[in-house]
């Protein structure tokens, strides 16, 4: 495949599946020189892999470095241009399997002496503190409205008229994944990325992970349908704030 927006959305997910979920191997899994480091460790860990994953997604040829259907699902809705959303979709979802198929890989050995099969299928997916599915999506999808509405505003000529410095853009948005992961992200684990949960729990699902349990599918539809319903709000806002 040439360099272009699709390969720049499937290698920029790619990278931030691998880095971010690392992080949750690195801090999770027995043996681990990291295990225990906490969610510190954890928020800014994703946030990094946000920052990794826009530059290597431009790099690749993707401008919009939107790693996130939810993300593509916003700007669809405000720019009122729907082409980019299913082939993107397809792209980060890809992306984001192999991500977590690496980060198995990385961390072979350390599946077998984890005994917790929680633990280990929160390397790759979320879950919810309480097993209330309305609240949780409430959670996912709010989270995911900030995430929008910011990233939106850092982009705006309303708000930086001449536009970010070049370069800008993934140091500010890094850091709005880890105010957003600190503040917002302790109740479901802040997917905020259908292809952030779904891409590795097909992994979780697929791999001959060690000991593995259940992948959860009766919650998967959470960190799916949440993060497109805050996005899609988000994505009306901005459209009608001319944004």
């Amino acid at each position: 495949m040439a360099r272009g927006p699709l390969l720049g959305e499937f290698m920029g997910t790619f990278v931030l599946l691998l880095l971010g979920n690392g992080v949750c191997a690195a801090v999770t899994l027995k043996r681990s020189k990291a295990q225990g480091a906490g969610w510190m460790v954890v928020a800014a860990g994703w946030a990094l892999a946000v920052l990794c994953g826009i530059f290597v997604a431009q790099l690749f040829g993707s401008v919009d470095a939107h790693l996130s259907p939810a993300f593509t699902l916003a700007f669809a809705i405000k720019g009122q241009t729907f082409g980019k959303l299913l082939p993107f979709a397809a792209m980060q979802l890809a992306g984001a399997f192999c991500g977590a198929a690496v980060t198995w890989l990385f961390y072979l050995p350390h599946w077998a002496v984890t005994e917790s099969q929680e633990a280990k299928l929160g390397v790759f997916a979320t879950s919810p503190t309480f097993r209330r599915y309305s609240w949780a999506l409430f959670c996912e999808a709010t989270a995911t409205f900030l995430l929008v509405i910011v990233a939106g505003s850092m982009s705006s000529k309303l708000v930086l008229t001449t536009g970010a410095v070049a370069g800008l853009s993934p140091l500010l948005g890094s850091g709005l994944i880890w105010s957003v992961g600190l503040s917002l992200g302790a109740t479901t684990g802040y997917a905020i990325n259908p292809v952030r949960d779904l891409g590795p729990r097909l992994a979780h699902f697929l791999l001959p992970v060690a000991g593995k349990g259940s992948s959860d599918w009766s919650y998967a539809w959470v960190p799916v349908l949440g993060p497109l319903l805050g996005a899609g709000l988000a994505g009306w806002v901005l459209r009608i704030l001319g944004a």
